[in-house]
């Protein structure tokens, strides 16, 4: 009997300081280096479409009918919500990047910074 005891009162120990727990990546290493203080179309919009939108989303490769290598075409899209609704994977909204991952935090924060003020050809 016992034995029953010390070995159910060892397998709880065990079970307490082994316990699974769920880490936030983004609460564990913040992205430090993300610089929203002064967000523009132009240095701050423009370097994360190029990088990741352009190769299908340009004007010589409009795949959906959707441009972004140009301001008219990109606030178009930003003020209707399709380029937030899509960054975000949201429901109801093709998810882009197609195929991959979302873009970083830093990205989609910087992008929905520039809507939020206002979407303009800064």
């Amino acid at each position: 009997m016992n034995r029953k005891i010390f070995y159910l009162a060892g397998t709880l120990l065990v079970m307490t300081f082994s316990s699974c727990y769920y880490d936030v990546e983004d609460e564990l290493y913040p992205a430090s280096n993300c610089d929203t203080t002064d967000v523009t179309y132009r240095q701050s919009v423009v370097p994360v479409l190029k990088n990741n939108c352009y190769s299908c989303h340009s004007t010589a490769m409009a795949n959906g009918s959707v441009v972004l290598d140009n301001y008219q075409s990109v606030k178009a899209v930003a003020a209707d919500g399709r380029l937030l609704g899509s960054i975000n994977h949201e429901s109801g909204y093709i998810a882009m990047p197609q195929d991959q991952g979302k873009l970083s935090d830093c990205d989609i924060r910087k992008i929905t910074i520039w809507i939020e003020n206002g979407i303009q050809d800064n």
